[in-house]
């Protein structure tokens, strides 16, 4: 097809959008300083904001024009040696913000929100994190392309950042830019990345290698590497099994089962994990013909771990999507359940509707983290005039998810997968290591779905011996429990060997 004929109006849109990302670029970083607080130590720190230029790998050359302007928030050890180790942190949705590790796990200053994952009550402002991971490394946390303060310079660099493979190229290029400036290309690199954070994570181990940069750690908190293991559709019955465990953790938590298996949330998901090995793939894989006493026998099964009528399992054919559980697990209270946290719940429509309008776990985090960051970030001379996108606007909406590689690009199945970047990221760098973090009450990334998903990992049992993976009795962003944010920081001191 032919371009577009040009307009005035889209000449004058391509205009600004250069305008802005050299604005952005020529901007002198924003510098300001503190004391990271943990245990009985104490560390002062510089904070180093600033825009790191994107400009492809493969392309660049003196005099390129860059195609974003990508903000990082840095925390930098004052007087430390330049082999101090740095971790790179991102966000996932994919268009969400760096905020949520930032200001939520990671950093020296930490929202609190309700141990329950309940929205607690304005003003929302920041504390002193004691489990921040600043003890370990300095930590530098990337917001992609139109997320946070971070710009494409067109319309066709901002096409391409919104894909898997563009995502990866541009947060590539941005961590070895921001190396390149610090001069910290002595220091071991580790990455962290949640949600799809950890898609684009496994992505971009696979692609700095790839560039000579040899990371010495990859982080994943709420794997969705594989997301075949996530989206209910036609013929695809691999989540009805995987997100079982889940929904039999949080059905137990809400009280709604009975017997042995509503005893203790362990008991439930061990009792659900050995249904799916022992008689539920089976059962998916026969669909019609599963008959008779065989097929009520198993629909009573479902209900019992689930805590759903036996009619409903029925009504829905044996498959239980996340929709289904949310609106009906509680509706006789007139409750939905979370997504990202499935402890947390909300009131439903007095109509009792199914439509989903909006998720109870992410309603009671999102404005507590939108108006703490924005005043944190102002506090530090950030422009006022700007504002920061914690979700940046059409971003998921029009994400391609389909990608370029293997033998027919762009020929997908539509199924993101990054899990074979992982694998292959594992077997030529000798020394990565891998450590994962599942939360039990996550329904957005169930636990079990992770688990699956390491165990396809293609690699020989010596390299995958580097993967750990730990669960968490939180939900998506586990760390918002205190409980959990230790447990985690506990674990990633093993992990280190400290």
């Amino acid at each position: 097809m032919p371009d577009a004929p040009k307009t005035p109006e889209t000449d004058e849109l391509k205009k600004r959008q250069r305008e802005l990302v050299d604005k952005l670029l020529a901007e002198t970083p924003a510098v300001g300083s503190g004391t990271a607080v943990f245990g009985r130590t104490r560390a002062d720190y510089t904070i180093s904001a600033s825009f790191i230029p994107v400009v492809p790998s493969s392309l660049a050359k003196e005099g390129d024009v860059p195609q974003a302007a990508v903000f990082t928030f840095a925390y930098l050890l004052k007087d430390a040696p330049p082999t101090r180790p740095v971790c790179f942190a991102f966000n996932g949705g994919p268009g969400s913000s760096s905020v949520w590790l930032h200001l939520g796990a990671l950093g020296p200053k930490r929202m609190r929100i309700g141990e329950d994952g309940s929205m607690p009550p304005p003003p929302y402002v920041l504390e002193d994190n004691p489990d921040t991971w600043f003890e370990h490394f300095d930590l530098v946390f990337i917001d992609p392309p139109h997320t946070g303060y971070s710009q494409s310079a067109s319309e066709e660099a901002r096409k391409k950042h919104f894909s898997v493979d563009g995502d990866i190229a541009a947060l590539a290029d941005v961590v070895r830019g921001w190396l390149h400036r610090h001069n910290r290309w002595s220091s071991p690199l580790y990455l962290a990345g949640e949600s799809y954070g950890t898609t684009r994570g496994a992505g971009i181990a696979d692609k700095l290698q790839e560039n000579g940069i040899a990371l010495a750690g990859l982080i994943l908190v709420s794997c969705a590497m594989d997301l075949q293991t996530l989206v209910f559709a036609p013929r695809n019955d691999l989540p009805y099994a995987l997100f079982l465990p889940a929904f039999a953790c949080v059905a137990q938590y809400h009280g709604r089962l009975k017997g042995a298996v509503g005893k203790s949330a362990n008991a439930a998901r061990k009792a659900a994990e050995a249904f799916v090995e022992d008689d539920y793939l089976a059962a998916l894989h026969r669909g019609s013909g599963l008959v008779g006493d065989t097929r009520r026998r198993l629909v009573n099964r479902l209900a019992e771990l689930t805590g759903l009528r036996p009619a409903f399992v029925e009504e829905k054919n044996l498959r239980i999507a996340d929709q289904d559980f949310f609106f009906e697990l509680l509706r006789d209270k007139g409750k939905i359940v979370g997504r990202l946290d499935a402890r947390v719940t909300g009131p439903m429509a007095a109509s009792r509707t199914r439509t989903w309008e909006f998720d109870p776990a992410m309603e009671a985090l999102t404005p507590p983290y939108t108006m703490a960051a924005q005043a944190y970030f102002r506090s530090l001379g950030l422009p006022a005039e700007r504002r920061y996108d914690v979700f940046g606007e059409g971003v998921n909406h029009g994400w391609e998810w389909n990608r370029n590689v293997g033998p027919e690009p762009g020929k997908g199945n539509s199924y993101t997968t990054t899990s074979t970047d992982l694998a292959r990221a594992l077997r030529r760098n000798p020394h990565l290591k891998v450590l994962v973090a599942s939360g039990y009450y996550d329904l957005g990334t169930p636990y079990s779905a992770t688990t699956w998903s390491l165990a396809q990992l293609d690699a020989p049992a010596n390299v995958l011996a580097r993967v750990t993976h730990h669960r968490y009795d939180g939900g998506h962003m586990m760390y918002t429990r205190s409980a959990d944010m230790k447990k985690m920081k506990a674990d990633l001191a093993v992990w280190l060997g400290r």
